[in-house]
């Protein structure tokens, strides 16, 4: 595996470029929190667990929980899904030594892994759609909370020079909103805002 299995960049030999690597680290991070909203969410903001509302036309009581909401997130649902990513992980890694780990929340899931992300990244077939299952996990649950999670502007290619040769590093260089300096994660080089339109004004295609 010579490309990132979700870019298609060069990846050094692993599933996931950096880039990528650091993404599905910071979604593994935030899911649980973002499935805790989810719950709330899961409450009508004008009743409590308590109390039975009465529906216009229905032959009996409203249940409390917001149906809409169950037909589209639930975390139980995200509480399997990270539990048999796990599963394999740790079969894939330990075929022969180790048991199934006991149950666990999804909080725990996620935590291990991201504790064996980079084992992961360097050794694991099913890195990819790892990293896609775990993003349709997160969308969902932004969709539900009403926290649509930022899209990347791109600004072009990073345009530092690499080795004595005169190599150009190449990597695709984005910016979130509100982000100012931003560090390429190929080659470590740092664009300032000052330093923006020279990023620009020497793109592949572009008049110098």
């Amino acid at each position: 595996m010579n490309v990132c299995e979700v870019c298609g960049e060069h990846s050094g030999g692993r599933y996931l470029c950096n880039r990528h690597t650091v993404r599905l680290a910071g979604r593994l991070t935030e899911l649980p929190a973002l499935y805790d909203e989810v719950g709330e969410c899961l409450v009508p903001r004008r009743s409590g667990w308590g109390d039975i509302i009465a529906t216009k036309g229905a032959a009996g009581p409203r249940s409390p929980l917001d149906e809409d909401v169950l037909d589209t997130v639930t975390w139980g649902r995200a509480a399997e899904v990270m539990r048999l990513w796990r599963v394999d992980v740790q079969r894939e890694r330990w075929p022969h030594h180790s048991p199934p780990p006991p149950p666990a929340d999804l909080a725990a899931d996620c935590r291990w892994l991201a504790m064996e992300l980079d084992w992961i990244a360097d050794h694991y077939p099913g890195t990819g759609d790892l990293f896609r299952e775990v993003g349709e996990l997160e969308t969902a649950a932004r969709s539900v909370v009403g926290d649509p999670a930022p899209r990347p502007q791109r600004l072009g290619q990073c345009i530092a020079v690499t080795d004595d040769e005169g190599t150009v590093c190449g990597a695709v260089i984005s910016r979130l909103p509100g982000q100012t300096r931003l560090v390429c994660r190929w080659c470590g080089t740092a664009y300032g805002p000052e330093l923006y339109l020279t990023l620009r004004a020497f793109q592949p295609g572009s008049a110098a």
